[in-house]
């Protein structure tokens, strides 16, 4: 693609017309932000999608009860995938900030990825029972721990090659277009025409080349080398990267915010079992129309979200917060008044919450890239990331309180913990406003 047209894609998707902004960005970068901007884009789209495709929630609980696994590995699943995503990361970020360009970091966690999501689609070919169970398992461990290089690497390179005021966009752009390519899978998974074990299996070979090409694409990147203080011994790092809690107030204010959160990806399956009628399983039960409400969320919001988010991401969390609450409360409400059981009230319910969780998402990404300085922005994502790697570790307490007193319950502590985060949330600076 030549420069030109680059210039003309950006300018069409950022609405920029009166000159290239370039802010809190190596000015060496400026003239490359155009063509990092789009590769951005497509490579972040690639990985989405390639999420989308394996989603441990939806897609690969699904492959392990055609596969005979036993309930303990579907119930594995989302600990194993979160979690591995996030705690390794306050381990691992000082030895990655040896790297200058840590591009490289994120292509090699990209290519991981993909090689994990090819082994799971092998192992679905050819086993059966626990073996399938325990081998996918382990595989999706090691796709976690290789997203958690890519992860606590991104923020640090998105922030050292888009400006701010643009990276919301880069980032919501992406989940957009990955939702239409996710969506049509899951059009495909409910019209009935293909095997679905076929079409899954397919969907998990095709996750694997997006990620490879991904990783190839971030590759060509033009970053500019950045600090590579801090590469010191990991666990002395950790015990730094802790202690920087005691020092930020903001930093402080943004983890208690996206902890508060987290009630936005832990409530959906709540919020599914609540409905106990079997047309409502008949109507929304289906793997393609649960693929195809979660992307469709994501298609409608995250572009929206983005450029929101680059305005103010302060906002988008307050604003998420509180249509996370509504929708809770909604659930209750429904079914106090025995609604949650008709066809159209779950879908509704879930889909709102899930415009909600893509609001959470973009935002709480914009805000700690935009909080932070190169020096910190590895440090920061890596403390947050293990925090709520944490929270998301002990979030399996909910189904025991749901097994006590009952799911209802459950969501109304959900409900209340959105509520929070959006005080909390309102205490946090709006750090689009800051200068360069």
């Amino acid at each position: 693609m030549s420069q030109t047209t680059l210039d003309k894609v950006y300018r069409m998707i950022t609405s920029e017309d009166d000159g290239r902004v370039c802010r809190d960005i190596p000015e060496s970068a400026c003239n490359h932000q155009p063509q990092n901007f789009l590769t951005h884009i497509v490579s972040l789209g690639a990985t989405k999608t390639a999420d989308g495709l394996i989603d441990p929630k939806l897609v690969l609980s699904w492959l392990l009860t055609q596969l005979g696994a036993p309930a303990v590995f579907i119930g594995l699943l989302v600990p194993v995938r979160e979690s591995g995503a996030l705690l390794p990361q306050l381990f691992t970020a000082a030895s990655l900030r040896r790297l200058p360009q840590r591009k490289w970091a994120w292509s090699a966690g990209s290519a991981v990825q993909g090689i994990a999501a090819i082994g799971i689609a092998v192992c679905a070919l050819t086993l059966q029972g626990v073996a399938a169970g325990a081998a996918i398992i382990v595989l999706l461990g090691l796709l976690a721990v290789a997203r958690s290089v890519s992860s606590v690497t991104y923020k640090d390179v998105l922030g050292k090659t888009v400006s701010k005021v643009r990276r919301g966009t880069a980032t919501g752009t992406a989940a957009s277009a990955s939702a239409i390519f996710v969506i049509l899978f899951g059009g495909a998974l409910a019209s009935g025409y293909f095997d679905r074990l076929s079409l899954v299996v397919s969907a998990l070979l095709v996750a694997g080349r997006l990620w490879m090409m991904a990783a190839f694409l971030f590759s060509t990147l033009e970053e500019v080398p950045g600090s590579t203080e801090g590469g010191r011994n990991p666990l002395k790092a950790a015990w730094e990267n802790i202690a920087l809690l005691g020092k930020d107030v903001q930093l402080r204010r943004f983890i208690a915010t996206r902890g508060l959160l987290i009630s936005t990806a832990l409530a959906p399956p709540f919020m599914v079992a609540l409905s106990a009628s079997q047309a409502a399983e008949n109507a929304f039960g289906g793997l393609g129309l649960l693929v195809i409400a979660s992307s469709g969320a994501a298609l409608l919001s995250s572009y929206v979200w983005g450029r929101l988010a680059d305005q103010s991401s302060r906002k988008v969390l307050i604003f998420s917060a509180l249509a996370a609450t509504i929708s809770l409360v909604a659930t209750l409400g429904l079914n106090a008044t025995g609604l949650l059981q008709t066809v159209w009230a779950l879908p509704f319910v879930i889909f709102t919450l899930m415009i909600a969780y893509q609001g959470v998402r973009l935002g709480r990404a914009t805000h700690l890239v935009d909080m932070a300085t190169e020096e910190t922005r590895i440090a920061y994502t890596a403390l947050s990331n293990t925090i709520i790697g944490l929270l998301v570790a002990l979030g399996g307490i909910f189904s025991l309180i749901a097994e006590v007193a009952g799911l209802d319950i459950v969501i109304g502590i959900l409900a209340l913990m959105s509520a929070a985060a959006a005080v909390v949330g309102a205490g946090l600076k709006e750090v689009q406003a800051d200068g360069p």
